[in-house]
């Protein structure tokens, strides 16, 4: 079946099943691979994706619901204001160690900051409890997610 969704702001055509999951029409069919596949289940975030702004797991969120919703992806998220400056606080703060889930990770923060430009950090780990860094991260990224909330403006 064919359907057009919008990812990165281009409009995409694509010839698949409705029940497709996200995650493979971005990695399988326009072959965007910095969205990963970890469990296929939505546990552990490293399919994260920006669907008009709001962070969903692309393991589970079929093609034909998207709709006209605008994907965001990693390999994006970094021509955006709030998006440059978390991968800015990624390196800063030498987050990634095997790397793996970081596209999940900082998909999920920046939409966090986004929506809550200084997060507490009960507001951090509620945000990003749905991810697992298997390399145990975790400080590195709430000192990413507060640093890239203090680089704001008026921040």
């Amino acid at each position: 079946m064919a359907f057009t969704i919008q990812v990165n702001g281009t409009l995409r055509v694509l010839d698949v099943d409705g029940d497709t999951p996200l995650l493979w029409v971005l990695r399988d069919v326009l072959g965007m691979t910095g969205t990963k596949f970890g469990c296929g289940a939505a546990l552990c975030g490293a399919c994260t994706v920006h669907l008009d702004g709001v962070a969903v797991r692309s393991c589970v969120t079929p093609v034909d619901g998207v709709g006209t919703s605008q994907v965001t992806t990693v390999e994006a998220i970094g021509h955006t204001e709030v998006g440059g400056r978390v991968q800015r606080a990624w390196l800063e703060q030498q987050v990634p160690q095997c790397g793996y889930c970081q596209s999940g990770q900082i998909m999920s923060a920046t939409a966090l900051l986004a929506n809550t430009p200084h997060p507490s950090d009960s507001e951090i780990d509620e945000a990003m409890g749905g991810n697992i860094c298997r390399c145990g991260t975790y400080v590195r990224i709430r000192e990413a997610i507060k640093l890239a909330a203090q680089s704001s403006k008026g921040g």
